[in-house]
């Protein structure tokens, strides 16, 4: 998550040699490991995302090619993206409140196109030429071959990003069809490092082997028992994505409802670093049970 630190720092850039230096400084601070993943309050993290994200902006525009910067600002913006302003349209929908829906819904497809730009122009700096390459849908296994092990943070929330927004624009016919660029992405992250994140990348490959043409609920599973061996069943999101991905098109209601009332029930204190996103994933599996009879024949 978004690191808020050093923010003080900016009133007293000056000039010259020592506002740059100071800048990569507070870029290095910004971009640094943070400790909002280990917060139990997602509206207190909510309210703050925002000044981080803009401090991060800002100092962005005087360090263009800082590579962590990039990486954070990919990562909050996604995160934010997804975690709050997606799961504000999802339960209008469930509420019937349509308008309010569609422009939640264009709000996360703008914040999830931001991040994804961002990393865009990170994944350049290590390989200039790869956006076009993947927006024009041509080639894209060799596109990202070049990308190396280190390059996986960012190409996660560079993929993450694009096909969230893509997830939430599907009235965009043309962004739609780029999904195959955020797909070769996760393949090759996949192929560079699979542990990375204690099984993140698969996760991510959970909803998506189900909702691909041609896959199957067994190959999602496949990537599911993955996912829990490498995290230690600590990354309770993951399961929500196997019960609202793979269990409800299968319309499996039993499982459904049994995988989301363990996930409740499980103790987000188990594992600090994963607090936030494990109670966020537990405010997801309280709003999919309350809704059951929509997505259920």
């Amino acid at each position: 998550m978004i690191r808020f630190a050093l923010t003080a720092a900016l009133a007293l850039l000056s000039s010259g040699c020592i506002r740059s230096f100071a800048t990569g400084v507070v870029a290095d601070a910004l971009s640094g490991p943070g400790t909002l993943g280990t917060d139990d309050d997602p509206e207190l993290v909510r309210d703050a995302a925002p000044f981080g994200l803009k401090t991060m902006e800002s100092v962005l525009a005087s360090q263009p090619e800082h590579v962590g910067l990039l990486t954070s600002l990919a990562s909050g913006f996604t995160q934010y993206g997804y975690a709050f302003v997606q799961q504000d349209a999802d339960q209008f929908e469930f509420e019937g409140k349509n308008a309010q829906a569609a422009a939640s819904r264009l709000r996360a497809k703008k914040l999830l196109l931001r991040a994804r730009d961002y990393g865009l122009t990170g994944l350049e700096l290590s390989s200039p030429g790869i956006t076009e390459k993947l927006k024009s849908m041509r080639g894209l296994t060799e596109a990202v071959a070049p990308l190396k092990k280190e390059d996986v943070p960012l190409v996660y929330w560079t993929a993450a990003a694009w096909s969230l927004a893509i997830s939430n624009g599907k009235e965009d016919m043309g962004l739609v069809a780029e999904l195959p660029a955020p797909e070769a992405l996760m393949k090759r992250a996949l192929e560079l490092d699979e542990t990375w994140e204690e099984g993140a990348l698969l996760e991510f490959f959970v909803s998506f082997e189900a909702a691909r043409p041609g896959g199957t609920e067994a190959g999602a599973r496949a990537f599911l028992d993955r996912s829990l061996k490498l995290s230690g069943g600590r990354h309770f999101g993951v399961q929500v994505s196997w019960a609202e991905g793979v269990l409800v098109q299968a319309q499996k209601r039993e499982e459904f409802e049994a995988v989301l009332k363990s996930v409740i029930a499980a103790d987000v204190n188990a594992s600090k670093k994963d607090r936030l996103a494990n109670t966020i994933a537990q405010r997801r599996a309280k709003l999919l049970l309350k809704y059951a009879d929509d997505l259920f024949n």
